[in-house]
C-alpha cells in the first residue's frame, strides 16, 4: 500500500493540473473570438482525445500501437455511414462509433497483444494501412477518397467547443479513477515488468486487451465527434502521418502522465497552424522535436516543469557553521 502512495499523489497532482488546463481552455473563447482559431482549438481537442487514448495504451500499459488515428477514422466513418445510408443523427451515430471502434479494438487486441515490442507496432501499422486502403477503395460503399458528408449537431463553433471540453473533462475524470483503482495498478505493473506482473498473478493478456479496447473506444468517440464537427470524413483521417502527430504530441507533452497528452496536443496543433505556411518543414520540425525530447527529456514538458519546481536553492550556511 505504501508503494502506491507516491503514485496516487502524482496522479492527483496531474489530474488537478489537467483540470486547471481544461478550465483555461474553457475560458479561451472570451479572448479568442475569431471563429477560425476557435476551430483550430476544437481540432486540437480532437487530437487531445486521440493522444489521451494512445497514452493509456503506450504510457500506462507499455504497448506501442500505431493505430490511434485508424480507430478515430473508424469512429468517424461509423457515424458517417449510418447517417448516409439510414439518416441517423449523432444520438445514434456517436454511441455506435464507440461500440464499433471498441469492438474492433477488442478483436485486434485478442490477436496481437501476445506480441511485444516492434512486432506489435508493425502489426498495428499493417492493420492501420489495411483499414485505410479498404475504406479508400470501397467506392461503392464508402465513396472512397470522395469522402462522406456528415450532418452537424449544432450551429456555430461555440457549442462544439464546449462539447469537446465536456467530453475531455469526462474522459480525464474516468481515466483518473481508473488509474487509481486496482486495474490501473495492474496496467502499470505490466508496463514496468510484464514477467514480474505475471508471476504475481496479473492476467497479462486480459488487461492488455482491456487497455487496447478502451483506447480504441475513446479514439472512436473522438473521430465521431470530429466527423459531426467537420461535417465531412475521408480516409485521410487514418493516414500514418496522423498517428505520427498523435505520438509527437504525447512525447512532447509527457508520456505516461495525465497532463502531457492534453498539453502536448494543444501546444503542438496550435503551433502547427503558425507553421502551416512552411509546408513539409512543419513535419520535419516536429520530428526533430520528438527526437530531442525522446533523447534528452523523457518526461516531456510536464517533466521539465516538475524538475524546475523540484530544484530548491541551496540554503546559505549559518554564521556559526561558517566560523567553524
Amino acid at each position: 500500500m505504501a508503494a502506491t502512495q507516491p503514485t496516487n499523489t502524482r496522479l492527483k497532482v496531474e489530474f488537478a493540473v489537467s483540470l486547471v488546463l481544461l478550465a483555461a481552455v474553457a475560458a479561451l473563447p472570451a479572448v479568442v473570438t475569431n471563429a477560425y482559431w476557435q476551430g483550430v482549438i476544437i481540432v486540437s481537442m480532437y487530437f487531445a482525445m486521440l493522444s489521451i487514448a494512445w497514452n493509456l495504451l503506450a504510457g500506462d500499459t507499455g504497448q506501442f500501437s500505431l493505430a490511434p488515428a485508424t480507430f478515430g477514422m473508424l469512429g468517424a466513418y461509423t457515424t458517417g455511414l449510418l447517417s448516409y445510408y439510414y439518416g441517423t443523427g449523432a444520438a445514434i451515430g456517436v454511441p455506435a462509433a464507440i461500440i464499433v471502434s471498441g469492438g474492433v479494438g477488442l478483436l485486434l487486441g485478442r490477436i496481437v497483444l501476445r506480441l511485444r515490442g516492434p512486432y506489435l507496432a508493425l502489426t498495428t501499422l499493417s492493420f492501420a494501412e489495411i483499414m485505410r486502403l479498404v475504406i479508400s477503395n470501397s467506392i461503392d460503399f464508402t465513396r472512397g477518397d470522395l469522402g462522406l458528408n456528415v450532418p452537424g449537431i449544432f450551429q456555430g463553433r461555440l457549442p462544439y467547443y464546449y462539447l469537446f471540453v465536456i467530453v475531455l473533462l469526462v474522459t480525464q475524470i474516468g481515466l483518473f479513477y481508473l488509474l487509481r483503482s486496482r486495474a490501473g495498478l495492474f496496467l502499470r505493473a505490466i508496463r514496468d515488468d510484464e514477467i514480474a506482473a505475471a508471476s504475481r498473478g496479473v492476467r497479462i493478456v486480459y488487461w492488455k486487451t482491456f487497455a487496447f479496447t478502451l483506447s480504441a473506444a475513446i479514439s472512436g468517440l473522438a473521430g465521431a465527434l470530429y466527423g459531426h464537427f467537420a461535417q465531412f470524413v475521408s480516409p485521410e483521417l487514418g493516414l500514418i502521418s496522423q498517428t505520427g502527430i498523435v505520438i509527437s504530441m504525447v512525447v512532447i507533452g509527457g508520456l505516461g502522465t495525465m497532463v502531457g497528452p492534453l498539453a502536448g496536443a494543444l501546444l503542438v496543433y496550435v503551433a502547427s497552424e503558425f507553421l502551416r505556411d512552411s509546408g513539409n518543414w512543419q513535419l520535419v520540425i516536429f520530428s526533430l522535436l520528438v527526437i530531442v525530447f525522446a533523447r534528452f527529456f523523457r518526461q516531456g514538458l510536464w517533466g521539465i516543469l516538475l524538475s524546475a519546481f523540484d530544484r530548491k536553492p541551496a540554503r546559505p550556511a549559518s554564521p556559526a557553521t561558517a566560523t567553524e
